[in-house]
């Protein structure tokens, strides 16, 4: 158990400073970078499913969260793209530490690793980071004329919609993860990979990312008043 989660770690280490350079970066880099990760987490994927239109229906929607993620990050930039990813993080991280520490009744047959106490902490650590995420940015400014987006000091309505945008896509980084996770027990398999040590594969850990960026990038949109 400890050497899976020192392997985690040192993993992470490695991924974070690399993913964070292409994100940041962007432009040439960042479409490498997101040409690189969809090639990768499509393959596996394939590996992953033995029917035709399943692995068509993933790759095309694959293809389409990642089409997502480059317009999230030229159109409402490097902090709202790093936003997004760091609730999508912080939902797995906040699932795994209180799912692991206070275990107790499963959440779904789908994945028998999930629990409630996983759920709410999930929940209750991607509202805590996201919130001192848009406390730390409050200086930054974008020509996009809502509060939440232009991390200006913010009211109490906003402040709602802000408390509601982080659990939603908490929510729905959760969905993304229970659906790779219903395809894993469909194949008997564990990881849909095993490039990323201690994690498995690159879409077990982007399950959740695939499905958040799209919901995040139409309800922004959505959202904002020029």
């Amino acid at each position: 158990m400890l050497k899976e989660i020192e392997k985690r770690i040192l993993t992470s280490l490695i991924l974070i400073p690399i993913t964070f350079f292409f994100i940041y970066k962007g432009s040439f880099f960042f479409i490498l970078f997101l040409i690189i990760t969809f090639f990768v987490s499509s393959y596996e994927w394939i590996k992953l499913n033995k029917k035709k239109m399943i692995k068509l229906i993933g790759i095309t929607f694959l293809f389409l969260s990642f089409y997502f993620a480059y317009l999230l990050r030229l159109e409402l930039g490097f902090k709202i793209f790093l936003f997004i990813i760091l609730i999508s993080i912080l939902t797995d991280i906040g699932g795994y530490i209180f799912g692991k520490t206070f275990k107790g009744p499963k959440l779904t047959k789908i994945s028998p690793k999930k629990t409630y106490a996983g759920l709410i902490g999930s929940f209750i650590l991607s509202i805590m980071g996201g919130l001192i995420f848009v406390e730390f940015m409050n200086n930054f400014i974008i020509d996009i004329h809502i509060n939440f987006i232009n991390f200006e000091p913010i009211d109490g309505e906003s402040n709602l919609f802000l408390f509601l945008f982080i659990l939603i896509v908490s929510l729905v980084s959760q969905v993304g993860d229970l659906v790779v996770s219903y395809f894993k027990r469909i194949s008997k398999i564990k990881d849909t990979g095993k490039i990323l040590p201690g994690h498995g594969g690159l879409l077990d850990r982007i399950d959740g990312i695939v499905f958040a960026i799209p919901f995040a990038y139409i309800y922004l949109k959505l959202a904002i008043v020029y």
